[in-house]
């Protein structure tokens, strides 16, 4: 696994989302943020993430959709129950997965941060494929944008604490450290 010149994971599914932007400073990457989503809520597999995170999911698929067909976000990844690796925007644009947030004083998280969503819950446990490929993509993407350390992997639950709790109380921080390090 590696990132290309172009900002793109190799050998990762690309589907690309509309919903990123340019950073004001792409020399900024300095995060890695981990985050859970399950569509319908704590349903795994089917095309419901990635129909969400390009603006094409129907509302008329499931009720909670409804709720969120509208919502303009993305993920720079997905990683699937499987160990499969999504990509939907390049990793020097900036994602829209962190939104009102903050990391050691420093507001708005999305400017400088990498999000990497991992098909699940708060709830559930996480594969060892998950771990794999997250750990994986996690080594690459430090390699990359040497700013991002093991300190600044973190979960979205803490940098917008009360209004996030993913990706919850069952993600092993300990099995990610050890494999990264």
């Amino acid at each position: 696994m590696k990132i290309l010149d172009s900002h793109w994971l190799e050998g990762a599914k690309i589907i690309e989302s509309p919903f990123f932007d340019q950073r004001v400073n792409d020399a900024d990457v300095s995060l890695l943020v981990v985050h859970n989503i399950s569509l319908p809520p704590g349903q795994f597999g089917g095309p419901y993430i990635e129909q969400l995170f390009t603006g094409k999911l129907d509302p008329n698929a499931h009720p909670f959709f409804e709720q969120i067909h509208k919502l303009r976000v993305s993920a720079h990844c997905l990683i699937r129950r499987d160990g499969e690796v999504v990509q939907f925007v390049s990793f020097n644009t900036r994602a829209w997965h962190a939104g009102v947030s903050q990391f050691a004083g420093r507001k708005n998280c999305n400017d400088y941060s990498i999000g990497i969503e991992m098909e699940g819950t708060d709830f559930t446990g996480y594969t060892e494929e998950q771990y794999c490929s997250l750990s994986q993509l996690t080594m690459c993407v430090m390699k990359k944008y040497p700013q991002i350390t093991k300190q600044r992997v973190t979960g979205h639950q803490y940098i917008a604490p009360g209004r996030k709790t993913d990706p919850g109380l069952t993600f092993d921080w300990s099995k990610l450290f050890a494999l990264i390090s």
